[in-house]
């Protein structure tokens, strides 16, 4: 965060404490702290080069010292202040991501944690023990939910990731037995793991043949097909000579669950880990919901949506599409912005998520896209940006990211983030030069992969959804950068304001 946002979720909540990194993060604080009169202790986990001359600023050795003292004088008996919490009473502040303004800072009460606690816990059979890593931002609530707080309840074990480009790293090193990623990590992985089946001349042909057998299967199932003779005794074989170690390499061999959520994933992906034996279960939810509203249940899954209520939550869809839901686990509000918790929760306790959907007779759920989201093009049509993201984005390893766009154009046009680990192994594979991403972006050979991306991508799409213009861009998106936010989504809003000149390039020049 910046010190602008800092200060911003700071003054709104009226923090008392704030427990920061080291001296850099310090820095943010204190450049805002004297706006912020109700901040009265800066911790510092890492005291070098800290100065602690200001009386507002102490380590975290001090803080434990205090408590120490605290307790040696029986001033640090908590028994009567947590018997008087009660359910309504607030357990966090998670502020959103601001993808639609300022942030807004949602109350989760107790009763919200420990009722969708108790559903998890059921819902993934979780045990005293169980290993999961963390490499998503904690203010994030499907990172707070699946380790923080579930890690609490179970007694499990965490392994925390500093830089998310560590993540297969500790996955071999943890092997867990639930992890949650969001699509961007699953497609990450994909990537890196078909990079090496391709590099490898001796095993790469085999392998190919079996991800080919495994995903023919998978599409029969979803089909509602029983897989042919030939192909229930292969798979058994193939578990055993790749399958089994393609899951030990990628660290998830001993993984009872895998989840995705946070953004929409592509049917590809998900028929992909189930042809290796990793059934990923797509679950569906937001901040404003305690994180999960829907799930794919294990034996149950249904490719292409979000799976069904969690028990004792109620779903419906208005008569616009939108997505409704209620239960216990819906947030009472926002936190000082009753106009806004008025536009979310109506006054029959209906929350309104803002996406667009369907449901089946069986209760399951398919995301269409975002209200807000839509791109209503001159033409009068309302497409959503994702669907055509998606059937794009998985056409070729060095796409990274995908900004769809077309609000009032005559037609649909795209930015195009190449993926920076990928394209040097890409490049050196295709007899590319590769010296910088901006270098190899304008290279034919690279052009020519993008344009077969979107070739295999149109494809898939309704002529009107087809992207006809699109436009390299020579950066990175990430979280830093604000393109993206903490959970790997698009910040649409920047994105356009950003690129808003290459994106009017795409529609001033010749079609």
């Amino acid at each position: 965060l910046t010190a602008e946002q800092v200060g911003y979720i700071a003054g709104n909540c009226d923090a008392k404490v704030a427990v920061v990194e080291d001296a850099a993060f310090l820095e943010r604080w204190l450049a805002v702290a004297d706006d912020l009169p109700s901040i009265e202790h800066l911790i510092v986990l890492d005291p070098t080069d800290v100065d602690t001359d200001d009386p507002r600023v102490s380590t975290w050795a001090d803080l434990l010292a205090a408590g120490q003292a605290a307790l040696d004088d029986g001033a640090g008996d908590l028994e009567a202040r947590w018997r008087a919490v009660k359910p309504d009473d607030a357990v966090t502040l998670i502020y959103t991501s601001g993808t639609t303004g300022p942030p807004k800072g949602v109350i989760i009460t107790h009763q919200n944690l420990l009722y969708m606690l108790e559903v998890v816990k059921d819902l993934l059979d979780m045990q005293p023990g169980q290993r999961g890593i963390s490499y998503l931002p904690l203010a994030h609530v499907a990172e707070r939910m699946t380790t923080h707080y579930n890690g609490i309840n179970i007694g499990g074990t965490v392994y925390f990731v500093r830089d998310v480009a560590q993540v297969l790293e500790t996955l071999q090193e943890a092997r867990p037995q639930m992890f949650m990623a969001v699509p961007r990590v699953w497609e990450k992985m994909q990537a890196a793991l078909l990079a090496k089946i391709d590099a490898d001349d001796r095993k790469g042909p085999l392998a190919r043949r079996a991800i080919a057998a495994g995903t023919a299967a998978v599409e029969a199932q979803m089909a509602g097909r029983t897989p042919s003779i030939g192909l229930r005794v292969q798979l058994p074989i193939w578990d055993k000579l790749v399958f089994s170690k393609i899951r030990d390499g990628l660290g998830l061999s001993e993984l009872r669950y895998a989840i995705s959520g946070a953004a929409p994933i592509s049917s590809d992906l998900l028929i992909f880990y189930k042809a290796l034996g990793i059934e990923i279960l797509e679950v569906y939810g937001m901040t404003e919901s305690t994180a999960v509203i829907t799930a794919n249940e294990s034996g149950k899954v249904r490719i292409g949506t979000v799976g069904t209520p969690l028990p004792g939550i109620e779903v419906r869809i208005a008569d616009d599409g939108e997505i409704l839901a209620r239960g216990p686990i819906v947030t009472p509000g926002y936190w000082r912005r009753d106009d806004a918790t008025s536009e979310t929760i109506d006054v029959d306790g209906w929350l309104h998520t803002g996406d667009l959907g369907t449901m089946d007779d069986d209760g399951y759920v398919r995301i269409v896209g975002r209200k807000k989201e839509l791109i209503i093009t001159a033409g009068g049509k309302n497409l959503s940006p994702n669907n055509i993201e998606e059937a794009v984005k998985q056409r070729s390893p060095i796409v990274a990211q995908i900004c769809a766009v077309g609000d009032d154009r005559p037609f649909i046009g795209a930015l195009i983030v190449l993926d920076a680990e990928v394209l040097p192994g890409w490049c050196a594979a295709n007899d590319v030069p590769f010296t910088s991403v901006a270098q190899a972006a304008d290279h034919p050979t690279v052009i020519a992969e993008v344009q077969r991306a979107v070739d295999a991508g149109n494809e898939h799409l309704a002529r009107v959804e087809q992207v006809k213009k699109w436009q390299i861009v020579p950066a990175e998106w990430t979280a830093e950068s604000e393109e993206l936010t903490p959970s790997l989504k698009l910040k649409r809003n920047v994105i356009h304001s950003k690129y808003a000149d290459a994106i009017d390039g795409l529609y001033t020049s010749s079609a």
